[in-house]
């Protein structure tokens, strides 16, 4: 089975995620996919949940930060500026204490609460999770196109999920037993009951949220991940580790793509004596990756004359992937 063989013949899986290590071509496959997809009608968004990523200049496109941008018939590209995110947030939980309590302004020690909580290391990757549900919860397009961060940070939204999902658990139950004590006291004391409660309201819909997002992102019908390797012994091992850490996850892994592999045909001209050494240490850990992954490996792509940047590399490279 080929790259373009898993799309045929799965057209339900709308959420497309590439993930793997620094620098091995994922907005790069993320952009080729996304083409390849818009160019057979279908209206497709890419976006990147990478600071480190730039689709902005891979589609030569001012696009960081200006919401979904379209650069083609039916492909819209975008990547999400977290502080910009977290600013928003801050805003909506002064507004939320103002409106749930009535006060004319945010109390001081709230206020520097607000603050250093958004100063917290973990803020970034809560903003980035959480722009993504935003992005996938309107349901505007046909395919969704998950330029993913490096795989240790990848894995930390995982497990995000999942803990903030029985946090929530926890404080939902125990609000809602406060509840029940509150409408059961009101009643003794004939007294009207409790407004709705505005602060379990709020949990239940995080908790929404979440369940959505975490959802998609392990959900075996509508979902594919394909890991991006390069064939560098190192990135193969940290790969396969992070595949069986993903499988606890339950993320619903399609295949790999092996990148930036050096053609044979240079074997046969004039090349530098290291460049011969680089092509056979490569074969050596291409085999190495064909013994392992076998018939899940479902692309090579050779390294490319120049980097992928422009809609006729983006197409070039799409080529090779969906040949």
């Amino acid at each position: 089975m080929g790259f373009k063989d898993v799309f045929l013949q799965h057209p339900e899986r709308r959420y497309i995620m590439f993930g793997g290590g620094g620098g091995v071509g994922k907005t790069t496959f993320s952009a080729a996919a996304a083409y390849w997809l818009a160019s057979h009608g279908k209206k497709v968004l890419v976006f990147s949940v990478d600071p480190q990523a730039s689709l902005t200049d891979i589609f030569k496109r001012d696009i960081f930060g200006k919401g979904p941008v379209q650069v083609m018939d039916n492909l819209w590209a975008q990547e999400i500026d977290a502080d910009r995110h977290i600013k928003a947030y801050q805003q909506e939980i002064r507004q939320k204490i103002l409106d749930m309590y009535g006060l004319p302004a945010v109390p001081e020690e709230i206020e520097n609460y607000i603050q250093a909580a958004s100063a917290e290391p973990a803020m970034e990757e809560s903003a980035m999770f959480d722009a993504v549900v935003d992005v996938v919860m309107k349901g505007d397009y046909d395919y969704y196109i998950y330029d993913l961060v490096p795989l240790g940070h990848a894995l930390y939204y995982l497990s995000m999920a999942k803990v903030y999902d029985e946090w929530i658990n926890k404080v939902t139950k125990l609000r809602e037993e406060m509840r029940e004590y509150e409408e059961m006291v009101s009643r003794i004391r004939r007294e009207k009951v409790t407004e709705q409660d505005q602060i379990l309201q709020e949990l239940l819909y995080i908790k929404n949220r979440i369940n959505t997002s975490a959802g998609i992102l392990t959900d075996k019908t509508k979902t594919a991940f394909f890991f991006v390797v390069i064939p560098e012994a190192g990135v193969i091992n940290d790969t396969q580790k992070a595949a069986k850490m993903f499988a606890q996850f339950d993320v619903p892994l399609s295949g790999y793509v092996v990148n930036r592999v050096i053609p044979h045909e240079l074997l046969g001209q004039n090349i530098p004596e290291y460049l011969r050494h680089r092509i056979a240490m490569q074969d050596q850990n291409l085999l190495g990756v064909r013994t392992a992954l076998g018939d899940r490996v479902l692309a090579l792509a050779p390294e490319m004359e120049r980097d992928v940047t422009g809609l006729p590399m983006i197409e070039k490279l799409a080529d090779i992937m969906f040949a």
